[in-house]
């Protein structure tokens, strides 16, 4: 949505795409006290944090604000996988650039010194450990989650060397349970399950979007409600509804979003009339 549209409605940007500054997320208190259990127990002792959800829960959104809280913490690394479902190969090279090393993927011994080195290096200076955030971790391979359980502590797996924040859907959960991932699965210390948003719960998280985007009279209290009810508690399809209807509005030149409106965008469709029947002939 270019400047000219958004002000028209009085926005600084526009409140239901994605890429939303993360100062305006919405941060609850669940979330509030998992980002607290990472930063203080994660971040300084190691291991695994596991973030699931059902698809549109909200765990991207939970990875973002998870993220610019540990950029935060001073002397900490924070980086992320951007291609989850890569090789083991791949996988190698991402961590070397994440960690300013270049890593022969064939060489994976060397490529475990190296890593194991720096992060040894980095803790004995800062006292907190590297963090890697891996969104859509469902997408990970059986052999790359095993070798990152490997790689992330030395010692007999006495002394942990980084902090590992996996998201991902129902999949992930499922795929945990296989038997060569079990080891992984135990070392699970913190956990956040996204449940289904109440009614209650979206209406916050829309009041809240909209008033940090600069206007919170942006849409009525009546159609806030409608789309937490049509929404079926999934935040991405309530934010994918808001945006077509602000589109919508700016091209009729609307000054407010109404439950009108959305009524004839997604109300039900009327019925065809049936056809009349011919008469019989004499």
């Amino acid at each position: 949505m270019n400047k000219k549209l958004l002000s028209l409605f009085g926005l600084k940007w526009n409140p239901f795409l994605p890429d939303i500054p993360v100062e305006a997320l919405l941060a609850t208190p669940k979330l509030e006290s998992f980002a607290f259990r990472v930063e203080q127990g994660i971040l300084r002792d190691g291991g695994f944090a596991l973030v699931t959800g059902e698809v549109g829960t909200g765990k991207s959104m939970a990875m973002r604000l998870l993220a610019e809280r540990l950029a935060r913490v001073p002397e900490v690394c924070v980086g992320s996988i951007s291609r989850p479902q890569a090789n083991l190969a791949d996988f190698y090279r991402e961590l070397g650039e994440l960690f300013g090393l270049t890593l022969k993927p064939h060489n994976r011994w060397h490529g475990t010194k190296a890593l194991r080195e720096r992060w040894e290096a980095h803790i004995d200076t800062t006292l907190a450990r590297p963090a890697v955030l891996i969104d859509e971790a469902q997408e990970m391979n059986g052999p790359v989650l095993s070798e990152l359980r490997l790689l992330s502590s030395t010692k007999f797996d006495s002394r942990p060397l980084l902090s590992v924040v996996l998201a991902g859907d129902a999949r992930l959960v499922e795929k945990l349970k296989r038997e060569e991932l079990l080891p992984l699965a135990s070392r699970m210390r913190t956990r956040l399950v996204l449940d289904v948003a109440t009614p209650e719960e979206l209406q916050a998280c829309l009041k809240h979007v909209i008033a940090a985007a600069g206007n919170a009279a942006l849409m009525t209290k009546d159609l806030m409600a409608a789309l937490a009810d049509h929404a079926l508690g999934n935040h991405r399809s309530m934010m994918n509804m808001a945006a077509e209807l602000l589109t919508t509005a700016a091209e009729r030149e609307l000054a407010q979003l109404d439950e009108k409106l959305f009524l004839e965008i997604f109300g039900a469709p009327r019925k065809a009339a049936a056809p009349a029947r011919a008469g019989r002939r004499a």
